[in-house]
């Protein structure tokens, strides 16, 4: 193809014998053909141009980005801009390029940008939805996040009350309800807004109770549920509905030592796990203050990957953090003890929330540091108990719902008694 604006006719042909061979093409074999087609006729080729784009842009089989990823990309979003409005496919069109773009730049660092185009898809969502009269509005839920991310809670929490209000209605929707819950109830707790947090995490309690009592649900994510919110009740100063939920949870957690999970169920019940143990350790966690911040407590799917990659490879530095404060911990505990044990906790759930997702080895990467916290905070209550109790009861639970999310419920109810020993709460 020539660059004055008119179309060779051999191109043409060409791209068609491309297209219309009954063998093999590669995807720059057809990013090339739609590119010379897309000008000939617009209407039916560049739609299909801005998908070959993404493809082109990441290899699926090899799960490798192509060298020129974002440019590819970028293409992709100038390709379906270029659609005729009057068309209906465009806004889909325009919307997958917008999101497959959005993360190459996330995953760049150029989070203003990604952004941006976040806020276009969400744009696009909400004219989809007002022609539809759908009220679910796509896109709200990366909005959020980014959002979120960028410390702007109060819209997080907006978006997200938004978007639960529109789902709720319809229940379950095969699990993601409950998900979405979680989202929502970590953007109030980040927006302050700690009576809607309670609130909203007393429906994904009832929720999860109505269907753990129906067979529907897992008895550990009813657990991991009822731990969860008596945290939070604990953190808003409710400690007294705090221990009440946790006498429902050590009901649950005998049943399950006893009798085990009625039926089985599929691995979700651990990336559930993972995801409100970040709950827990919201409160000790201190995110870096020049990058971005996750919610804490929602599920990593709507992270930027820039956010994602950052979380999860603090690993290696608070490693070291901890393994460079043992020492002084041990010569001088009164000084640096309650800090190591901190630190290691937040290494801990970080720990968990990568591991439970790339192995069904994750028990056995985690057992040390669970542990090895669990130890820290023995001796932490020997030098300080006013401090040490409360904080050893809190990881005994966290080592608790580890081993129920290991299936190792015996265990796990002799840590969750022995914590509430520790909180006064024992029978």
């Amino acid at each position: 193809m020539n660059h004055s604006g008119k179309v060779d006719q051999d191109d043409i042909i060409r791209a068609r014998n491309v297209l219309l061979a009954s063998g093999h093409r590669t995807p720059r074999e057809e990013v090339d053909a739609y590119r010379v087609l897309a000008q000939v006729s617009p209407a039916s080729y560049l739609p299909l141009l801005a998908r070959a784009l993404q493809r082109l842009s990441y290899d699926s089989n090899s799960g490798k980005k192509h060298a020129a990823c974002l440019g590819l990309r970028e293409e992709a979003v100038a390709a379906a801009r270029s659609i005729d409005p009057a068309e209906p496919a465009r806004a889909d069109v325009l919307y997958e390029a917008l999101d497959t773009c959005q993360i190459e730049l996330y995953s760049l660092g150029r989070r203003a940008e990604g952004l941006v185009m976040r806020a276009e898809m969400l744009a696009i969502g909400r004219a989809q939805a007002e022609v539809s009269g759908d009220p679910v509005v796509k896109g709200l839920c990366e909005w959020a996040a980014g959002l979120s991310e960028e410390g702007r809670y109060a819209e997080a929490a907006d978006s997200m009350t938004e978007l639960v209000a529109a789902i709720l209605p319809d229940g379950l929707q095969g699990g993601a309800l409950a998900w979405s819950l979680l989202e929502w109830i970590a953007a109030l707790h980040d927006a302050g807004r700690s009576g809607e947090a309670l609130a909203a995490f007393e429906t994904l309690v009832s929720m999860e109770a109505a269907e753990a009592a129906n067979d529907r649900g897992s008895m550990a994510c009813r657990l991991y549920t009822l731990i969860g919110y008596a945290q939070m009740l604990d953190t808003y100063g409710r400690g007294e509905q705090a221990a009440l939920v946790r006498q429902e949870a050590l009901a649950v957690m005998t049943e399950l030592a006893d009798t085990g999970e009625r039926k089985s169920w599929s691995g979700y019940q651990e990336s559930f796990w993972a995801v409100l143990l970040t709950f827990s350790g919201a409160e000790s966690d201190r995110p870096a203050p020049d990058g971005p911040r996750p919610p804490s407590g929602a599920a990593p799917m709507p992270w930027s990957p820039d956010a994602k990659r950052r979380y999860i490879d603090s690993r290696h530095a608070l490693r070291e953090e901890v393994d460079t404060l043992a020492p002084r911990a041990t010569d001088d505990p009164s000084r640096h003890l309650a800090e190591l044990v901190r630190l290691h906790r937040v290494l801990t759930i970080r720990s968990a929330a990568y591991w439970v997702n790339h192995t069904h080895l994750f028990a056995e990467r985690m057992r040390s540091l669970f542990d090895d916290g669990v130890s820290l905070a023995r001796r932490l209550t020997q030098h300080n108990p006013a401090e040490g109790t409360r904080t050893l009861a809190r990881i005994l639970i966290d080592r608790s719902t580890f081993h129920t999310a290991a299936r190792e419920f015996g265990p796990a109810l002799d840590d969750f008694r022995q914590a509430l020993s520790y909180l006064g709460e024992a029978d």
